[in-house]
């Protein structure tokens, strides 16, 4: 029998034990948050055996959850989901050896999934090596592959070896806002130290400056346009402040309504890796990114966002 979906939600927050990652901020998202539109798509046997897999797994009891998990590999043995799942698991479990053949196997199958990357990376960095010992296992010339593994040095502040990859593959929107973050942070840390009196200056008139940009935009969104100034204002201030999730969100969605879908939708997601804590924000986020996809006919991503408002902010 189906569990209830709300019942499965519940459940995934409390019990999935986070892996640690590769990364020093990158919180678990993809696989539990979408686990409700994932699971309606297979049978109830397969359903209640992952269900009790990731349970298991909670409560940190890894040889059940592992024979859970390979009973749907079994009734399903070319879900990438579930090879990630078990990499996940036998990592926890330490076992590093099966843990880098469930990932190799679910980064092959969905190059573009950023956590199968870095569940990967978790793994063979755990075993003292690094991305070369898996290149003739993944399909390195993936361009998503190198955009992920990019962000991967980002979040960990190799900002020499981030750029490096950018040589090699062609760069969406998303990979040149990336790309420009990138060689901020890494001109920022190689930038000659100077005095702390100015220092606290220089702090001082961006606090000021970045305050501004957010009064401005608040006022354009009070303000009936056509949203062209919108859209020049919160790029201006993306270029000068290119992790703030609110400057991303008014681009976004100045390029929605402005019919450019698409563009939104890489910009507003985007956005969500950036967020901390701002729950009215992120459902002003969730709410635009569902309006696009209904725009460009992906009702189950646009179902899938507006799931994720939460009531009350």
């Amino acid at each position: 029998m189906k569990v209830g979906h709300f019942l499965l939600l519940l459940l995934f927050g409390i019990l999935c034990v986070p892996l640690h990652s590769y990364t020093q901020e990158a919180p678990e998202i993809q696989v539990e948050e979408s686990a409700e539109v994932f699971l309606e798509e297979y049978s109830d046997e397969f359903q209640e055996n992952f269900f009790e897999g990731l349970k298991q797994k909670g409560i940190q009891n890894y040889d059940r959850a592992i024979n859970f998990l390979l009973e749907c590999k079994r009734l399903q043995p070319d879900n990438e989901a579930v090879s990630h799942e078990l990499a996940r698991v036998y990592f926890l479990d330490k076992d590093y050896v099966k843990s880098k053949g469930y990932a190799i196997a679910a980064v092959s199958a969905v190059p573009e999934n950023y956590w199968y990357l870095n569940t990967l990376m978790t793994t063979i960095k755990k075993q003292g090596n690094d991305i070369a010992s898996v290149t003739n296992d993944i399909p390195m010339e993936n361009s998503s592959i190198q955009e992920n593994l990019a962000r991967i040095y980002y979040n960990l502040e190799k900002y020499e070896e981030a750029l490096a990859l950018f040589q090699s593959f062609k760069k969406s929107k998303k990979a040149m806002v990336l790309e420009q973050n990138i060689k901020d942070a890494l001109a920022k840390k190689t930038k000659n130290t100077k005095s702390i009196s100015v220092t606290t200056a220089v702090v001082n008139s961006d606090k000021r400056d970045l305050e501004s940009y957010k009064a401005r935009i608040r006022g354009l969104f009070m303000t009936p346009s056509d949203n062209s100034i919108l859209l020049q204002v919160s790029e201006e201030a993306l270029g000068n402040y290119p992790a703030q999730p609110y400057f991303y969100y008014a681009n976004g969605y100045a390029l929605s309504k402005k019919g450019k879908h698409k563009e939104a939708i890489e910009i507003l997601e985007i956005a969500l890796d950036y967020m901390v804590s701002d729950i009215s924000l992120a459902n002003k986020i969730y709410t635009e990114l569902s309006t696009a996809y209904n725009a460009i006919s992906n009702p189950s991503k646009a179902n899938m966002y507006l799931r994720k408002v939460k009531p009350g902010f």
